[in-house]
């Protein structure tokens, strides 16, 4: 991994000290990640969620895009789940990791939130992307 990547990662790791957080680096310095154990609440089925994501070895210019998390997401009330999430997905990506044994692709529901006008300086990181993503699953 580049050290900027490395640096996400071990922000990631440390701010979810009690979730399981998996990490498996691609093949040019980046890293797939999944933080397992987020809880959910309202308006889900289901209590919690993983969440999964590419960190490419363009950080910290290139926004962490997109986000993904369990193929059997549901609402409690039976409606659709909404704008910007899409099942039909895997992740990882089949031809990204340099060990695929280390993450195994699995279906997955994509979540569409790219940051248009991040500011590349370093105020929007891996981590603060996630809390972003974290923050507007809850909201659905």
């Amino acid at each position: 991994m580049t050290p900027e990547v490395r640096l996400a990662v071990n922000q990631i790791v440390k701010q979810f000290p009690r979730q399981q957080v998996v990490v498996a680096e691609d093949q040019t310095g980046g890293a797939c990640v999944i933080v397992d154990g987020e809880a959910l609440g309202p308006p889900y089925e289901q209590a919690d969620t993983w969440i999964g994501f590419h960190i490419t070895d363009q950080c910290p210019y290139a926004d962490t895009y997109p986000h993904f998390v369990r193929s059997d997401l549901t609402r409690k009330d039976g409606k659709p789940l909404g704008e910007a999430m899409t099942a039909g997905h895997t992740f990882p990506a089949a031809d990204v990791l340099r060990n695929k044994a280390e993450m195994p692709s699995r279906p997955v529901i994509q979540l569409s939130r790219r940051s248009n006008h991040r500011d590349s300086e370093g105020f929007e990181t891996p981590l603060i992307k996630l809390f972003k993503v974290i923050k507007w699953l809850r909201s659905r």
